[in-house]
């Protein structure tokens, strides 16, 4: 598989990179990047900084926080996290959610995928992915845990008024897994990412952004990722709020109703779904309660029922 390179640390630089590759690139085939974040906070596109992520700690310890543009839940990076992108079109993407378990095989590494968006070494995670489409082509991204900070990550993704002790922590370690205790023969991140990277190129070259790429990819940084009404202006304020676990994630719908329709709905929650939720909400402005059952969401919530998205606006 041919590749991009990203050299960027910045995790602004880094998701306005992801649309970009996305949103303007058009090439016959998928390509890949591997890329780091500095420390940082990754939260979903469809969630609340306010209910994920501990604001103050980030604050305190200089934590870069970022929306990117996939669902999903908040993730936590650091120098001990590597990153992946693939993007192509739909149909040459059809089995892209297993390149990455491939490939960690390939190297030794007993990695499974499973669940909604996970990948598991002997039970325990140490990657989670998301994808997203735009017209006819799909971006999956993930995390690969190669020697993660376990405490700083816990404390970052703390919801606000928990606590948090030894305990709590001990429990987030036997539910994880740092790539690095399975690959003694790659001893350090740098190793393990060029080693990965050969596994997905499989001896296919670079491929070059185009002319004006990176200035396009700092205006997106400038004017969407790194500002306030990007990161911070998804939480609403609603008359009406109700929230339901299915098995593409927790939804959480805030709405209002005015003469019987609905006004201004949006949804938080770390579902994961092929299209962006706000899309759907402007759909449903000006719709009766009782018409949302024959409405067709799952591109919005992976396998989620017009019945089962009706029963969030019922009480």
């Amino acid at each position: 598989m041919k590749y991009l390179l990203n050299t960027a640390t910045h995790p602004h630089r880094n998701m306005a990179f992801d649309e970009y590759a996305l949103e303007a690139l058009t090439l016959p085939e998928p390509v890949f990047y591997l890329w780091q974040n500095a420390p940082s906070v990754i939260i979903g596109l469809n969630q609340s900084p306010y209910a994920e992520v501990n604001l103050p700690f980030l604050k305190e310890k200089g934590i870069v926080l970022a929306r990117r543009v996939t669902g999903g839940g908040a993730v936590y990076h650091d120098w001990g996290n590597l990153n992946y992108s693939i993007v192509g079109g739909m149909r040459e993407m059809e089995n892209a959610f297993e390149w990455v378990p491939e490939a960690l095989r390939a190297l030794g590494v007993p990695a499974e995928r499973t669940g909604r968006n996970d990948i598991l070494v002997q039970g325990r995670k140490c990657s989670g992915y998301a994808k997203r489409l735009s017209k006819d082509r799909m971006m999956i991204h993930g995390t690969l845990m190669w020697e993660v900070d376990i405490d700083t990550l816990t404390e970052a993704l703390k919801v606000p008024g928990s606590k948090v002790d030894a305990a709590g922590i001990a429990s987030v370690r036997s539910r994880v897994a740092n790539l690095k205790d399975y690959l003694p023969q790659y001893p350090t991140i740098d190793a393990f990412r060029e080693a990965l990277h050969a596994q997905l190129a499989a001896g296919d070259g670079p491929v070059s952004l185009p002319a004006g790429a990176d200035a396009e990819i700092e205006r997106l940084r400038r004017d969407k990722f790194g500002r306030w009404e990007w990161i911070f202006g998804h939480a609403p304020e609603s008359s009406h709020c109700k929230r339901k676990k299915f098995a593409c994630g927790t939804v959480e719908v805030h709405y209002g109703l005015k003469h019987g329709v609905l006004t201004e709905v949006s949804f938080l929650g770390d579902f994961l779904g092929n299209r962006p939720a706000d899309e759907l909400a402007r759909k449903l402005s000006g719709l009766r309660p009782e018409e949302l059952a024959s409405i067709e969401v799952g591109a919005y919530f992976d396998g989620l029922s017009a019945q089962d998205f009706a029963s969030l606006f019922q009480d």
